[in-house]
């Protein structure tokens, strides 16, 4: 399994991180996603070769959030 580390702001609660991480886990690559507010980042937990940066990056923002 491979691991990815995104980094989000705007995450300011615990509804926040269950936000983005109910929005990343709809991606078929991500088999978890492990939200971390205070250090501003999200780790991804992969079952498979990570192909949807773009998109998933766009559903952060739609969604509120500004990764980086």
């Amino acid at each position: 399994m491979q691991e990815f580390v995104l980094r989000v702001d705007g995450m300011m609660c615990p509804h926040c991180e269950a936000s983005v991480k109910k929005t990343l886990e709809a991606f078929p690559e991500v088999q978890e996603a492990v939200p971390d507010r205070e250090k501003k980042q999200i780790t991804l937990r992969l079952q498979a070769e990570l192909t949807h940066l773009d998109e998933m990056k766009q559903a952060l923002v739609k969604a509120g959030y500004q990764p980086e």
